[in-house]
């Protein structure tokens, strides 16, 4: 079998996307379904947390809604692939191959073309700062002083899965996807 089932029903090959299988609520779904950090967290805190929280800072930094939007995205890959944390995924070239091939396609479904190199760079920033911040907040360590440079207000709680989900849900409508596919 080349392909896994998802949420909705789909036979998506990760490895020879068809876009056309890309859906938002299959995304939207296993991204709540996520643990950050494998679950080395103080208690559940998913992926797709992480991802609203990265939209809602670029919109505090007055970044454009096409950079808004692309944070919320940044990890929709993982929805498909598993969340990989980094020194690990530094030692999988086939699984950053994957990645590489498969978020650019996403990006493009859902924002009608390529990031520039700038608007990439604010969305990686983003997740860095972000990374930095949950690691203050949600982690034994603090593993930098980028946390304090937040300027939204990061919802780190424990929350259902559901509402999570509801939630990127209605930013991808806010966003510009109404149907949510």
């Amino acid at each position: 079998m080349s392909y896994i089932t998802t949420f909705t029903g789909k036979h998506f090959d990760p490895v020879h996307v068809d876009t056309d299988l890309i859906d938002l609520r299959d995304i939207a779904h296993a991204l709540s379904m996520l643990c950050r950090a494998n679950g080395h967290t103080r208690y559940f805190f998913s992926v797709a947390q992480h991802s609203i929280n990265c939209c809602r800072e670029a919109k505090a930094r007055d970044y454009t809604g096409r950079v808004q939007y692309a944070c919320l995205l940044h990890d929709a890959a993982e929805a498909y692939l598993s969340d990989v944390t980094r020194p690990v995924k530094a030692a999988l070239t086939a699984y950053q191959e994957t990645e590489n091939h498969l978020l650019p396609l996403i990006w493009e479904k859902y924002l009608g073309s390529a990031l520039t190199p700038k608007e990439t760079r604010q969305v990686f920033a983003i997740d860095d700062l972000m990374l930095s911040y949950e690691f203050y907040a949600l982690m034994p360590e603090t593993i930098s002083g980028d946390y304090a440079q937040v300027l939204s207000e990061p919802d780190i709680r424990l929350r259902s899965q559901a509402d999570v989900e509801a939630e990127f849900l209605a930013l991808c409508r806010e966003m510009g996807t109404p149907s949510g596919r």
